[in-house]
């Protein structure tokens, strides 16, 4: 039976919207529940906040992210990946603003090259408000009005139909806050009190008065009453018969205006809005025009309340000076006679060519009529990805349809995804469906790629490279040997990293034409013709540079340069995933390791080890079988029989002993003992253990011939390694075809160094 989606439907609505209230109500819940009535500012910082924080590593520094940013409600769908200090800067600077200690004259600009998620950001702000205002803490509440019930029948409506019950109630077309029916003193005092009970360091504001439509629905009851010589005049014109406060779910156009590079009209027209003829010669009266008679169809009318958001601002740039006294006095004009008080954010997107626009004055100094718009802006610069794993996971987004945003627990769980493969269903002109198989490595390839070339080399220290400063960047350390280096030990100025680069969108385009290419490679059983290797993408990205319009030359240049250390470096990668295979049934159990680090504790500090036997010295055999079978560190003549030289001392006292003692400390809780610290884990001695080579196979396979991989002989020692390797990648993301291609490229380079 299918799913009920009707229903599901129908709680979905029901959820999100409340029936009308009248304002004695709505000043109740505001007790009850403060953030109801908060300010644009704070509104958008407290729906920001709302969905906490999570800790990442990004440029080698660990820093806390909001989680609002990954789009958390629509499953990552505009997740904005990176970037995390600038969206923390403009956090504080929504923080700064909201609390009126500074900032509230700026117009918050976000600026950065293409494709480096500035209209995530947009829609992420879209997508995340909307869902904040469906919750009780983010609903979101206008008014609306009714005159018809009053002595005069002449309703709001903009035509002359006859009188229906709800027809006659008219919204504010701007979301004024409910707040703003008050008299100012009025409020002020109210406010206070809100303030009070609330208890936040952030106070409630609202200065904005009744926005002229609804003032003029508010000025005829007020003269209706008046004239008929009521009292309790406030109490007559909000009654609930004229006066509803209503919720409602905040999109664009109610409480977020977006400007789009393609609206047009005059600046007014694009800014609050216009007036209509027909409905000015209807409603015109007393010689002056009637505010029912404006459409309120501009971005600050329908960003009022909320948040005002101009895109692609370089097309917009005739509005800039346009808006430079709107955060500060928050008012604009409807036209000489009628203003309208706004509650807005300022949010401006662009591309650098802006900054074109703005200092097309730069050269008279101090006449530049472009000043004290520059003076407003508040800049927050975004950039390409300079983390390998958040490029990978952006690349994969561009090419499939998954969204959920990257989380782990620790880095290995990150690499595994790094390096992962990805099948895409790929149609041909036939419409014959194929699936193509991107092998391990490739969107690895791609995206350290993409990394390395935005990456300043003129801060890399000695003694690493590129792709170096890349892993530093992404996992926070660099593991030389037996030593661990941390970000924090290194000086990088962050200058220049991700103003430049390969941006992902022209890596996306190149694999996406990969998919639909042939390839000239051949195998009897296996489709090896429709499996992508990193070393096809490096090249196809390396040959675009040339033709692509988006890149000079002297980029097309010096990218192409970098492309060698991550050619190296994914090499690498693919020989380390063959060695494990080859090697993978001569792995050393746990308890081993477990065993060696007890016996070399005990050596090191003269004591004994329990056994249920009794107390026993330790096993100087044992540690030299390990030290030299195991960890592959030395070799017999290292040992004047089993008593270690003064080498072997040292590395059990500096590697082993002291690795195993900072590990415990770092890693203790209260009820710490060394008997609960995983040993393999240990940093030092994972890297030992991993640290196997060909030698390591030589010695294990006697008669193993690399030069006979790509057709061993039947009943050869080399046939029998290569089936069970084949079998091994198999098990870790390899199909058999990709296996076969990438085992077959290692084994080409190892037989040129074999004898």
């Amino acid at each position: 039976m299918p799913h009920d989606y009707i229903t599901e439907a129908d709680r979905a609505l029901d959820t999100a919207y409340e029936p009308p209230m009248s304002l004695a109500e709505y000043v109740d819940l505001a007790f009850e529940r403060p953030s109801i009535a908060s300010h644009a500012s704070k509104y958008l910082l407290e729906a920001i906040e709302s969905m906490g924080t999570r800790t990442v590593v990004e440029e080698g520094e660990t820093v806390e992210r909001y989680r609002f940013f990954d789009d958390p409600h629509n499953d990552g769908e505009h997740a904005i990946l990176g970037n995390t200090e600038v969206l923390n800067g403009f956090v504080d600077d929504l923080r700064t603003i909201a609390a009126d200690r500074g900032k509230g004259e700026k117009i918050i600009w976000f600026d950065g090259p293409t494709a480096t998620g500035k209209s995530e950001l947009k829609r992420c702000l879209i997508n995340g408000l909307r869902e904040y205002s469906k919750t009780d803490a983010g609903r979101r509440y206008t008014v609306e009005w009714n005159i018809a019930s009053s002595s005069d029948t002449r309703g709001l409506s903009y035509t002359d139909e006859g009188v229906d019950l709800e027809a006659d109630w008219y919204e504010s077309p701007v979301q004024s806050n409910p707040l703003s029916v008050f008299p100012l003193e009025v409020r002020r005092k109210l406010l206070s009190e809100l303030n009070t009970t609330s208890g936040d360091h952030i106070p409630l504001s609202s200065d904005a008065s009744l926005d002229p439509f609804c003032r003029e629905a508010y000025t005829f009851l007020e003269d209706q009453y008046r004239r008929a010589g009521k009292s309790e005049l406030f109490s007559k014109i909000t009654d609930p018969k004229h006066l509803r406060v209503k919720n409602y779910i905040v999109d664009v156009g109610r409480g977020i205006g977006v400007l789009h590079s393609e609206d047009d009209g005059s600046p007014k027209e694009r800014l609050v809005g216009t007036w209509m003829p027909g409905m000015l010669r209807e409603l015109d009266s007393r010689g002056r025009k009637n505010p029912q008679a404006f459409s309120y169809d501009g971005v600050l009318s329908q960003g009022n309340s909320l948040l005002t958001i101009v895109e692609d601002a370089a097309q917009h740039a005739d509005l800039l000076q346009k808006l430079l006294n709107v955060p500060d006095e928050r008012r604009v004009k409807l036209d000489k006679s009628i203003g309208m008080d706004i509650d807005t954010q300022l949010l401006i997107i662009s591309n650098p060519d802006l900054d074109a626009v703005l200092d097309q004055h730069a050269d008279r100094n101090g006449r530049d009529p472009l000043k004290a718009l520059k003076r407003r802006l508040d800049r927050h610069e975004f950039r390409y990805l300079t983390n390998l794993s958040l490029e990978t996971e952006l690349i994969r987004r561009e090419l499939t349809n998954e969204t959920p945003v990257w989380e782990a627990d620790a880095y290995e769980e990150l690499a595994e995804r790094i390096r992962a493969p990805l099948t895409i269903a790929v149609r041909d002109g036939h419409g014959t469906v194929t699936s193509i198989e991107l092998a391990p490595h490739v969107l690895e390839a791609a995206a350290l790629y993409s990394v390395v070339t935005r990456l300043d080399a003129e801060d890399i220290p000695p003694g690493i490279d590129l792709v170096d400063k890349a892993i530093l960047f992404d996992r926070g350390y660099l593991q030389e040997g037996d030593t661990r280096r941390q970000a924090d030990e290194f000086d990088f100025g962050h200058t220049t990293d991700g103003k430049h680069g390969i941006p992902v969108t022209y890596t996306r385009d190149i694999v996406a034409d990969l998919l639909h290419d042939e390839r000239d490679r051949h195998h009897p059983t296996l489709s090896v013709e429709q499996v992508i290797m990193p070393e096809d993408v490096l090249d196809a990205m390396v040959e675009g540079l040339v033709v692509a319009p988006v890149f000079s030359r002297g980029e097309s240049a010096e990218y192409e340069g970098r492309i060698s250390v991550v050619r190296r470096y994914i090499a690498t990668q693919q020989e380390r995933d063959v060695l494990d295979a080859v090697l993978a049934d001569k792995g050393v159990e746990e308890e081993t390791v477990t065993e060696y680090v007890e016996h070399v504790y005990a050596w090191a500090g003269d004591d004994q080890i329990e056994t249920e036997h009794g107390p026993v010295e330790p096993d100087a055999l044992l540690m030299k079988l390990f030290e030299t079978e195991h960890l592959g560190r030395f070799k017999k003549a290292d040992y004047v029989g089993n008593e270690p030289s003064e080498e072997v001392e040292a590395f059990r006292r500096e590697k082993v002993i002291t690795a195993l003692n900072r590990y415990a400390w770092e890693n203790r809780d209260e009820e710490f003992s060394a008997q609960n610290v995983d040993l393999s884990e240990i940093p030092v001695i994972r890297a030992v253990l991993e640290s196997h080579d060909w030698d390591d196979v030589a010695r294990l396979f006697e008669d193993f011939d690399p030069r006979q991989w790509d057709s061993p002989p039947a009943n050869t020692e080399t046939a029998t390694v290569k089936r069970k390797t084949i079998e091994e990648m198999t098990k870790h993301g390899y199909t058999e075809a990709s296996a076969e291609l990438t085992s077959r490229a290692v084994m080409k380079e190892v037989s040129s160094r074999w004898d």
